[in-house]
C-alpha cells in the first residue's frame, strides 16, 4: 500500500467513525399534537444517517419533489418500516409521510450547515403551516 492510499484509508475510516445516526420517531398524535414526526427538524453532517421509527402504526417518510438538493437522490420508506437513509448531499430535504401529507406530517433535515429555506408553492395547506411553524421556531 502506498502512502497515498494509507492516507486515504484512514481519511475513509475516521469519516464514517464520525458519522451518526439520528432517530426520529414517527407518532399519530403526540403531547406535540397530531400527525407528527420528533424532532421535526435536524441539522447533521454529510454522511450521517436518519433512522425513521413508526413508533405508531401507519407512517412512512418520504422526500417532497422539489425540497431536496438538486443531486439527491429521493427516497420512499414502506409504510411501518424501520427505514434508515444516509444522506451525502448538502442541503435541505423536505420529509413527508405519504398518507398523512394534506395532514401536515412533514419535517426538515439540513444537511451540511445553513442553507435556503424556501418553501414550494405546491405544498398542501397545513404542510407549509407545519414548515412555517418549524421555520419560525428555529
Amino acid at each position: 500500500m502506498t502512502p497515498l492510499h494509507a492516507a486515504f484509508a484512514i481519511c475513509i475510516l475516521t469519516t464514517s467513525a464520525r458519522a451518526e445516526t439520528h432517530d426520529v420517531k414517527m407518532f399519530t398524535r403526540s403531547e406535540r399534537g397530531p400527525m407528527i414526526y420528533e424532532p421535526d427538524v435536524l441539522a447533521i453532517a454529510p454522511g450521517d444517517s436518519v433512522r425513521f421509527l413508526p413508533t405508531q402504526p401507519g407512517h412512512n417518510a418520504a422526500t417532497i419533489d422539489g425540497m431536496i438538493p438538486a443531486a439527491a437522490t429521493p427516497f420512499k420508506s414502506q409504510v411501518n418500516e424501520d427505514f434508515t437513509v444516509t444522506l451525502t448531499e448538502p442541503g435541505l430535504y423536505g420529509i413527508k409521510c405519504s398518507p398523512h401529507y394534506a395532514m401536515g406530517m412533514v419535517m426538515l433535515i439540513e444537511v451540511g450547515g445553513q442553507t435556503d429555506r424556501i418553501l414550494p408553492d405546491d405544498l398542501p395547506d397545513r404542510a407549509r403551516q407545519r414548515f412555517e411553524t418549524i421555520l419560525e421556531a428555529q
